[in-house]
């Protein structure tokens, strides 16, 4: 979905808000609990993980930040739900990337960050699930640290550890393994990285948990079995992981190869590929009413 859309669903005030507002945003601190928690400071930025989806895995920090920012600059993968935890007179500025859609430029975004902090505003930076795994969140803290412009980091739960435990499947299981590997397979063109040693993901990890995978889901898959992993090997799709909408096919490597599983999913979407995937049926009755579809059979 594209910015002039993502705006037009979560219309906000454009007017600075007062600077000593603290408890103007829909969910109220407690002041005692209040006074517990980090000072956002004018002319500082935070760096704010939202989680997988549900609002109601936003951290208090998270919450927290929000209710207190000026200027709220948000992702493609971030919930409208979450959102509305922003005061009422925060200024909300989409800068996600989509396919197809006109995206800014990481050092545009950057750049945005850096003048809305020089110019006083407490600056609020919100990425879908943690900022420091596959968000670029990193490369915006390097950005601020090089312009002296003071942030911090809210860690936030990323989809590849709390959007499988929605969908029943552990990332870790003492009977199964003793490993995890997390990966994007996408390089910054969007297409397949050449720095991904197969033979090593193949043979070193048990679990493999692909973010951003949906549209390289089928060689990945290939890439993995002429690696040496079994084309039997349990694998999962979870979509749109701990929202209404989430979706969960659990399949196998094979049948990914042959891209028989993926009809009638949207992103984002999740793959994981090991033994954990056949913890599902039993696990999978743990919190999120969600579809599940065996593929195949």
């Amino acid at each position: 979905m594209c910015g002039a859309v993502r705006t037009a669903m979560v219309p906000r005030m454009s007017t600075a808000p007062d600077p000593a507002r603290v408890h103007s945003a829909p969910v109220a601190f407690d002041p005692a609990f209040a006074r517990a928690l980090p000072v956002f400071a004018p002319g500082s930025v935070w760096l704010v993980g939202a989680g997988p989806g549900d609002p109601g895995l936003l951290t208090l920090q998270a919450a927290w930040g929000l209710s207190q920012a000026d200027v709220v600059f948000f992702d493609a993968l971030v919930n409208d739900a979450v959102l509305n935890f922003a005061a009422p007179a925060a200024e909300l500025a989409f800068v996600g990337k989509r396919a197809g859609c006109p995206s800014p430029k990481q050092s545009e975004i950057n750049a945005r960050l850096i003048d809305a902090a020089r110019a006083g505003k407490r600056v609020l930076r919100l990425k879908g699930g943690d900022p420091y795994v596959f968000g670029r969140g990193a490369e915006e803290a390097q950005g601020l640290v090089a312009a002296g412009v003071p942030f911090r980091v809210a860690p936030g739960v990323t989809a590849g550890v709390g959007g499988l435990a929605a969908a029943g499947i552990p990332v870790t299981h003492r009977d199964v393994n003793q490993s995890v590997t997390f990966l994007t397979a996408h390089d910054a063109s969007g297409g397949l990285s050449a720095r991904l040693d197969w033979a090593a993901l193949s043979a070193g990890s048990p679990v493999l948990v692909v973010y951003m995978g949906f549209r390289l889901m089928r060689v990945i898959a290939e890439k993995l079995m002429e690696a040496g992993r079994p084309a039997s090997e349990p694998a999962a799709i979870v979509a749109q992981a701990t929202t209404p909408r989430q979706k969960v096919v659990r399949t196998t490597l094979g049948r990914l190869a042959a891209g028989e599983d993926a009809g009638g999913l949207e992103p984002p979407v999740l793959v994981v590929v090991g033994g954990v995937v056949a913890l599902a049926p039993v696990l999978g009755v743990g919190g999120y009413a969600a579809p599940s579809d065996e593929a195949g059979g």
